[in-house]
């Protein structure tokens, strides 16, 4: 459960923004997203090989 300590006089605002990057931290949204249909064991392999290739093109790349 995530709660965020909001002050007397602190602006909502900037709780609601603490509030929603905590929340975009946990990644619970990804996990969401991916649990509304099946997905391939294969499929999954896949789609983590191109990104591994994608980020060693850019570490190569950085070097």
């Amino acid at each position: 459960m995530l709660s965020i300590p909001v002050k007397e006089g602190d602006n909502i605002e900037r709780a609601l923004k603490r509030f929603k990057k905590k929340f975009d931290r946990t990644k619970r949204m990804r996990e969401l997203r991916s649990r509304r249909e099946f997905v391939k064991p294969s499929v999954q392999n896949r789609e983590q090989m191109k990104k591994a290739v994608y980020n060693n093109g850019l570490n190569m790349k950085n070097e």
